[in-house]
């Protein structure tokens, strides 16, 4: 253990092949499937010919270097939240191992109990032989103290109301001041279009029409819709379409590749108008693709409502896989493994980027070994099941560019913001109430001045960039060695300046803070009510002449949760996400560091760390007199919850805002 050291491999640790086939998982790192490198744990050389290595089954814990473990209070809050969690899911596991019956919601009203009294293992009389068992024991003296260890906390959705999530306006309110702000795009062409090879997945024309959104345009045409930015879209029809047949495969589990049409109301909000469900073409007479709109009777509305859980769990998977591993955990890894290799402690740069650095490495390992593992929680509870990493390789592969992280060029690529000198940040949002845009450019501004103010302190001639060996080392060894399946891409940014540096080391402070906090700290109080956000489905939408269609007709309700996860699933994802959700009580937010007047020498540079803290600060009362404007009705109105994802200041807990400096969970 004393000889390892920080270095770099392939995520080759994800599956457990000596425990079967069913745990074999493909490496991910090299030419057939790139992948960000990740921290070694000393037990393959990198260049090893084998694929997979020995897994640390957990409670051994994956090596990490020790100045990146969790401090004591850190370890503490995440060790009792593993508690809590095992807790949580015990009592579904025993029911599942017991019976196979009743595993399933069988109405809202199962749901709400868990809020109320948590999910009861009632064992009768003549269970006298589960009753003598040890751990039933444990468990029945646990229920009968009362005290609430099985309970959840109410999740935040149902705060203000508890049918929000049934309403089409709370569900296009959810992709601009959600859990998942970063997947909604302008629709710039109608009907959309798909970049996949038509030779290997078919035609691949969309079924959405003109007339199925016309008489939602408020007299609108489509193409005047268009040309004044009032449609946008989420677009999960590419990702999903290579998968689907092996995610349809699977037992339980059932998904199409959707997209979701959303048009901007007069009030500035926006309303869902269709939603495209594709399969894979599976012969002439199959009918492959189908849209939905919004209903006009009864059982409209059921479809409409299960039409909405199938983007809600793509929206979930991406929005974990890719948006939220990917693109802050797993990227930003890289980084931080080049930054302890090649720069001092004592360099100016270490002494920037050290608060946004913190447990992240430990927090990645603890998710390679839990979360993202073959059989972890991720493949046991959202859609894509084994396939999970596979589609965030596939996204690393095919969307992801560093040049496209800062919160400007991704608010342009996806077509929600212009560039405008005139406006304060530079940029038009086109469409005006999203307030993780809104929100996120101030805090971004200020990231950046303070950064800008650093570095031309340090870097007053960019010769000087370009003749800091350490600082060229680090950038070279994070893309050529931590990003190397990508390294060869004209995209990457250079570093000869001192605005290169400024621009980079603002875009890592973003993903590592802002970024996060945006994806991750919302993840309980809205995907803790399973029927809101639910990451897997189980069962395809019955056209009129499946034999499933009767029992849908019959019990819509029943169908519609049978659709949903089930108890253990369910139980199991709440547990977790609560965990991921929560701040430890040493965190650490933005505009605070440890030993705020003697983390570095230089007093100027003290006095503009206070400063940065101070307009921070200021961010927070804007974020709050933005939460109570009635203009802003995405964030504000009758039952609406207020975006503070991104208010920058929190307690410990699950308390759905607070932007840490760093990945710590």
């Amino acid at each position: 253990m004393s000889d390892r050291i920080y270095d770099f491999d392939v995520y080759n640790d994800l599956g457990n092949p000596d425990k079967g086939n069913h745990l074999v998982r493909p490496r991910l790192g090299g030419k057939a499937i790139p992948y960000p490198r990740r921290c070694r744990t000393g037990r393959l050389p990198m260049d090893s010919d084998i694929n997979a290595e020995s897994r640390v089954e957990k409670p051994t814990p994956l090596y990490v270097p020790r100045d990146e473990q969790f401090e004591e209070s850190k370890q503490i809050t995440f060790s009792n939240g593993r508690l809590r969690a095992v807790l949580h899911t015990l009592i579904p596991a025993i029911k599942a191992s017991i019976s196979a019956d009743n595993q399933d919601f069988s109405s809202f009203s199962d749901i709400g109990v868990l809020y109320k009294e948590g999910l009861l293992l009632k064992v009768g009389l003549q269970d006298e032989i589960w009753k003598n068992l040890p751990l039933l024991k444990a468990v029945n003296k646990i229920q009968e103290s009362g005290e609430g260890q099985l309970k959840y906390d109410t999740p935040k959705i149902l705060s203000r109301d508890k049918l929000a999530w049934l309403r089409d306006d709370e569900f296009a309110r959810e992709t601009v001041s959600g859990i998942n702000p970063v997947s909604i795009e302008r629709l710039r062409v109608f009907p959309p279009r798909s970049s996949l090879d038509p030779e290997i997945y078919g035609p691949l024309e969309s079924a959405l029409k003109e007339e199925h959104i016309l008489g939602h345009l408020n007299g609108l045409s489509v193409s005047q819709a268009l040309e004044e930015n009032k449609l946008f879209m989420i677009d999960y029809h590419d990702i999903y379409l290579p998968f689907l047949d092996r995610i349809n495969a699977l037992d339980g589990r059932k998904a199409y590749a959707t997209r979701t049409i959303f048009f901007l109301t007069p009030l500035g909000t926006l309303k869902p108008i269709a939603i495209e469900l594709s399969l894979p073409p599976a012969g002439p007479n199959f009918r492959s693709k189908r849209v939905v709109t919004p209903p006009v009777d009864a059982t409209g509305s059921w479809i409409w409502q299960l039409a909405k859980a199938y983007v809600c769990s793509n929206d979930a998977s991406v929005h974990q896989l890719v948006h939220h591993w990917l693109r802050t955990h797993a990227s930003l890894e890289p980084f931080i493994l080049a930054a302890h290799r090649q720069l001092s402690a004592m360099h100016p740069i270490f002494k920037l980027l050290d608060p946004h650095m913190r447990y992240t490495l430990e927090i990645n390992a603890l998710a390679r070994q839990n979360l993202i593992n073959g059989d972890g929680v991720i493949e046991s509870c959202f859609t894509p099941g084994q396939y999970s990493m596979e589609i965030s390789a596939a996204a690393y592969k095919n969307f992801w560019r560093f040049d496209k992280e800062s919160l400007h060029a991704d608010l342009i690529r996806r077509g929600m913001a212009v560039p405008d000198p005139t406006q304060p940040h530079g940029l038009k949002l086109l469409l005006e109430d999203y307030p993780y845009a809104q929100d996120g450019l101030l805090i971004w501004s200020a990231i950046e001045n303070w950064v800008r103010t650093y570095v031309e302190h340090y870097y007053p001639d960019s010769s000087i960039v370009c003749t800091d060996k350490e600082l060229q080392a680090w950038y070279s060894e994070s893309v050529n060695v931590g990003h190397f399946d990508l390294r060869d891409a004209d995209w990457w940014p250079k570093l000869a300046t001192s605005d290169d540096l400024i621009w980079i080391l603002t875009v890592l402070i973003w993903l590592a803070s802002a970024q996060h906090a945006a994806l991750n700290f919302g993840q309980y109080p809205y995907g803790g009510y399973v029927p809101n956000r639910p990451t897997l489905m189980r069962r395809l939408i019955p056209e009129e002449n499946d034999p499933e269609y009767a029992n849908f007709l019959a019990d819509p309700q029943k169908y519609f949760l049978l659709a949903l996860p089930n108890v253990l699933q369910g139980t199991k994802l709440m547990a977790v996400i609560d965990t991921l959700s929560t701040h430890s009580p040493d965190e650490e937010y933005i505009g605070e560091r440890q030993q705020p007047s003697i983390w570095t020498g230089d007093a100027e540079m003290i006095e503009a760390f206070y400063d940065f803290s101070a307009e921070i600060q200021q961010i927070e009362q804007e974020i709050n007199r933005r939460n109570a404007d009635p203009s802003l009705k995405h964030r504000c109105g009758a039952g609406v919850l207020p975006y503070e994802l991104l208010a920058p200041s929190s307690g410990p807990g699950v308390t759905c805002r607070g932007v840490p400096n760093s990945v710590t969970i």
